[in-house]
């Protein structure tokens, strides 16, 4: 894995250019380009606000807490991280089916397309970061809002969702090759893994929820819900993951790393040969 993360970081140049025709290439045909990336968040957080913040108010109020002020920050908080990860997931896992000509043509790590896709996807969630501030300060010139050393969960966010997106983008691309079921699973998985991370919804309310122990314990084992709860401390710190929670998501991410590299290493030989 040291030798191949070598070879990667000697190789950056063309990641970084594959990464920029990835986006040219999405977004060429379209008349708003780039802000199709922010359009699409921002209508979904209009969407879950008047269904949440509106209609049921009263429920959403009683489990947020201090957040129920300012409920489109934790809205756009949580959407805007997810938009990168199911986006990344969607399109890694068909980042060698559909730039074959490229990876048998080009001498270059073949981790190097899945990671791109993932790159791509976080230079999309990057363009965001500027509404999400904005809408900050609103709320903290309003009193709503106190961001201060919490600001820091914002690069811990970041990097160990980069991780674990890397590593499942390693594992699906593969994998994809030889069955390419996989694709169609993982649209199923990516609208399950919504629901069950707390984006929307604060943690609380699970963890009040009348569900069994081992159900909630499960529920915790999702290292995105870790991820996520680092996403919303950056705004709200008592958002910010316990000890365990934390160190599940840092642990998780990590092994997936290490899996996705192990298996996209092992599969490599039969994934050249079926394309």
């Amino acid at each position: 894995m040291t030798s191949g993360v070598a070879a990667l970081w000697s190789h950056r140049t063309s990641l970084r250019i594959l990464v920029r025709r990835d986006l040219a290439v999405k977004y060429q045909q379209s008349v708003l380009g780039y802000l199709w990336s922010l359009i699409e968040p921002l209508g979904l957080g209009a969407i879950y606000w008047f269904v949440f913040g509106v209609l049921y108010s009263r429920d959403t109020n009683r489990h947020l807490g201090d957040a129920a002020d300012s409920y489109p920050l934790f809205l756009l908080t949580g959407i805007f991280a997810w938009m990168w990860t199911s986006s990344a997931l969607s399109e890694a896992t068909n980042a060698l089916t559909g730039q074959a000509r490229l990876i048998t043509t080009m001498n270059l790590p073949r981790q190097v397309f899945p990671i791109g896709r993932v790159a791509g996807r976080f230079a999309e969630y990057a363009a965001g970061l500027p509404i999400l501030v904005a809408v900050a300060v609103g709320y903290a010139a309003s009193g709503r809002v106190e961001p201060g050393w919490s600001l820091l969960a914002l690069p811990l966010a970041v990097a160990v969702q980069g991780v674990l997106l890397v590593g499942l983008a390693l594992l699906l691309s593969a994998v994809n090759v030889l069955m390419r079921d996989v694709e169609r699973f993982m649209r199923l998985v990516v609208r399950v893994l919504f629901y069950a991370t707390p984006i929307i919804y604060p943690l609380s309310l699970v963890r009040d929820a009348d569900l069994p122990g081992w159900l909630k314990a499960a529920y915790e084992l999702n290292p995105l819900v870790g991820i996520f709860q680092l996403h919303h401390a950056v705004w709200y710190p008592d958002e910010f993951p316990d000890a365990r929670l934390l160190a599940t998501a840092v642990g998780v991410s990590l092994l997936v790393l290490v899996a996705g590299w192990w298996s996209f290493r092992r599969l490599e030989p039969a994934v050249l040969k079926e394309l």
